[in-house]
């Protein structure tokens, strides 16, 4: 029995490292792969490719800036990303607050619950057609105004659902001790409650950032200038019948669309983890 015990321990002790590997391994080859293939030359992406690039290249990101124009459709993405996400929050954050202080007498709560939690369940392609009657009498589909607008519709319905749950688990005792000391409500607000929902705020703002960099349903159908391209509509038009062979340059462009999304985890991973396992799941 002891002999029985002891084996399963030990295979248990092999198993679970040898398992993590292989998850690890599946997790992240697609991803070396990638940037394997926006450095390997043409020459060696026909017949049999080897899993190790012989010889490396950067023509494929020069081709991708160069000739293709991928710095624009970069700026745009950028411009549109943190535009939409800092309008977003500000009223997200602001709304999710109000919403969970009962002192707050606002005689749409419950419209505003209702619009929420519809916004959450329609996909975002229902709101295609009234969007786009609505920015084409307004003028403005030949600029970036129809896709910020857009993610901002979106994403303030998901910030103000996902912070709600943060908000109503602080106590209110604080806030009453400021106010007692003169603290007024744009103060309490921005000094004392939103440093204590800061994991929060970083994980929503992380889920809400890669929605509007990889916003592509709306930029399909609004975007009508190649000036405003944002980086996923330029990678769709990179998979066209003339450069479907061109693996190498999609690639790149993969790479590079990846690499503000990387930087924005590697600097709030840690309150992204945080914030992911507390306030949205309590509520």
């Amino acid at each position: 029995m002891n002999t029985n015990i002891k084996v399963k321990r030990i295979l248990t002790r092999i198993f679970k490292p040898v398992a993590g590997i292989i998850i690890v391994l599946i997790t992240v080859f697609p991803i070396y792969w990638l940037v394997a293939m926006s450095v390997r030359p043409m020459s060696e992406m026909t017949g049999h490719i080897s899993l190790f690039p012989h010889s490396f290249t950067f023509e494929h990101f020069a081709e991708l800036f160069v000739e293709k124009g991928f710095g624009t459709a970069l700026i745009n993405s950028i411009e549109v990303t943190l535009i939409s996400l800092a309008v977003s929050l500000l009223f997200g954050l602001c709304a999710s607050y109000v919403l969970t202080r009962n002192r707050f007498r606002v005689a749409i709560k419950k419209p505003l619950n209702t619009w929420i939690l519809i916004v959450r369940i329609l996909p975002p392609i229902a709101f295609t057609i009234p969007l786009y009657i609505m920015f084409n009498k307004l003028g403005i589909m030949n600029t970036k105004i129809p896709i910020i607008m857009a993610c901002i519709l979106i994403n303030i319905p998901f910030i103000i659902w996902f912070m709600v749950g943060f908000f109503r688990n602080l106590p209110e005792d604080m806030e009453k001790s400021a106010r007692v000391d003169g603290a007024n409500e744009w103060q309490l607000f921005t000094k004392i409650v939103l440093p204590l929902v800061l994991p929060g705020i970083a994980a929503v703002a992380m889920l809400s950032f890669m929605y509007a960099w990889n916003e592509y349903t709306y930029s399909i159908i609004f975007v009508q200038s190649p000036s405003t391209y944002t980086i996923p509509l330029k990678l769709a038009l990179l998979n066209s019948d003339d450069t479907l062979t061109n693996f190498g340059l999609v690639a790149a462009g993969g790479v590079v669309s990846a690499i503000p999304m990387l930087l924005f985890i590697i600097f709030a991973q840690n309150y992204l983890i945080t914030g992911l396992s507390s306030g949205a799941v309590k509520e």
